[in-house]
């Protein structure tokens, strides 16, 4: 029996450090559960931060949302605006001619409705160059009688028509 007490006595010695060695690994696991557990509260904490940052974000790019609206409604009436001055100041260039939705558009479309109406302004003084007409009545010649036979001579002398 000795050696049968022996036997138990060393399964009870290997089962306490059996036991002693899981209380260890169960205390470790436990501390590891617990940082854990405090690393998912601040990891939540931070979560619901960016939550409220996230929150606070949107409603700025709401409001900026608002604000680029307001500012595309205010260009578009100036550029509106602006066309209407450039149409006044310029009455000599159709309505017609002068587009775009932008100020460098405008300008553009003004530059190119004046740089035709100069190309036709140079054509109509060519066309008008060419056919020239004198100024005033021509000068007055006598007829020349020579061609006339003596009848139409005569005819003419005395006032006769023919």
């Amino acid at each position: 029996m000795a050696d049968k007490e022996q036997e138990l006595m060393d399964e009870l010695a290997t089962a306490r450090d059996e036991l002693e060695r899981l209380k260890q690994e169960k205390e470790a696991l436990t501390r590891e559960l617990e940082s854990r557990n405090a690393t998912i509260v601040e990891l939540e904490q931070v979560v619901a931060s960016k939550d409220s940052e996230i929150v606070i974000l949107k409603q700025a790019v709401a409001e900026s949302d608002r604000k680029l609206a307001e500012l595309n409604n205010t260009l578009a009436q100036a550029v509106a605006s602006y066309k209407g001055l450039v149409t006044e100041t310029n009455p000599e260039v159709p309505d017609e001619l002068i587009t775009g939705n932008t100020i460098d558009a405008i300008n553009e479309s003004l530059e190119n409705a004046r740089a035709l109406i100069d190309r036709v302004k140079q054509g109509i003084e060519a066309e008008v160059s060419k056919t020239k007409i004198p100024v005033g009545a021509p000068q007055r010649t006598p007829l020349d009688l020579s061609v006339l036979s003596p009848r139409e001579k005569i005819q003419y002398a005395i006032g006769g028509k023919r």
